[in-house]
């Protein structure tokens, strides 16, 4: 057998979690199995997986080999199907990573969707409201939010996204409202993000940053919207976490004369991934779903 059937024989064994129930979905012999796996590990010289009478698990190289034998048949899967141009079928399992509430709020109901549309296709989605090493951490895709930093990702818009600058009505009775952004050096800013320093853009007749400052600060956009609702101070969040509250009444808008610019949903993937087909099917497929052409999220 080649390295690469062995390589796919070893992840059939990782997914379905024994040799028996590997060797019953390849239509293999579980001793055949086990002997090609065990001839793998021997010509790496290491071991890969740890075996009981009841568990299977992946050593740590096996862990690391696992996720770079995904990617090279991926690769090599995505190659084959765009030479032969005669099966253009997305196959094998895509790890996604996204921010916590859009995941929740908007990947939550369009991921099953897509996994009923493509049959052979596995998604493990990680919602994090960290930056995520893409091709430290063994990742495919990566959903982001905003503006991007620079970096050798490959990155497409999948929608465009408002944001919007509110605060509760009780906060804005007993603060009053500002009436431009170097104003908010006055106000308590609830923020949202890391970094030492948070800056807010704004729009308007002339384009500015402004340092913000304020004592609460928080990684998820879900939490600082409570905390505004809770007359903690001003936020500044996209409409997609925001826009319930405003429209209930809980929280309202400010400075709308500096609204910040229209910015942008995107997916993110490796340079050495940009011909792959599966992300750069689901990839199509989130834009088919979010690039509303009148509305920004």
């Amino acid at each position: 057998m080649s390295q690469l059937e062995d390589m796919r024989l070893f992840i059939e064994v990782v997914d379905a979690g024994s040799f028996t129930a590997a060797a019953e979905k390849a239509g293999l012999s579980k001793q055949f199995l086990s002997k090609r796996i065990m001839a793998l590990e021997a010509r790496l010289g290491v071991r890969l997986l740890t075996r009981s009478t009841r568990h299977l698990r992946t050593t740590d190289l096996g862990r690391a080999y696992e996720e770079q034998a995904r990617s090279i048949l991926q690769d090599v899967d995505g190659l084959e199907q765009r030479i032969s141009g005669t099966n253009r079928i997305p196959r094998g399992r895509l790890r996604v990573t996204a921010p916590m509430s859009f995941g929740t709020m908007h990947l939550s109901p369009v991921i099953p969707k897509f996994l009923v549309a493509y049959p052979e296709v596995s998604i493990e989605l990680d919602l994090s409201d960290r930056t995520v090493d893409l091709l430290g951490e063994g990742y495919d895709l990566a959903v982001r939010i905003g503006s991007l930093a620079d970096s050798s990702l490959i990155a497409r818009s999948i929608a465009p996204m408002t944001i919007v600058t509110c605060c509760s009505p009780a906060y804005l009775q007993r603060h009053g409202a500002p009436e431009h952004p170097a104003d908010l050096a006055t106000h308590d800013c609830l923020l949202y993000g890391h970094g030492r320093h948070v800056e807010w853009l704004f729009g308007g007749a002339s384009p500015t940053r402004i340092t913000v400052n304020g004592r609460m600060r928080a990684n998820n956009g879900e939490l600082v919207r409570d905390a505004a609702i809770q007359d903690l101070g001003i936020a500044y969040l996209p409409t997609f976490i925001v826009g319930a509250a405003i429209e209930a009444g809980k929280l309202v808008t400010v400075l709308d004369a500096w609204r910040p610019p229209v910015a942008a949903v995107h997916t993110v993937y490796p340079q050495h991934r940009q011909t792959s087909l599966l992300i750069h099917t689901f990839a199509d497929f989130l834009r088919g779903c979010f690039a509303a052409p009148t509305r920004a999220l």
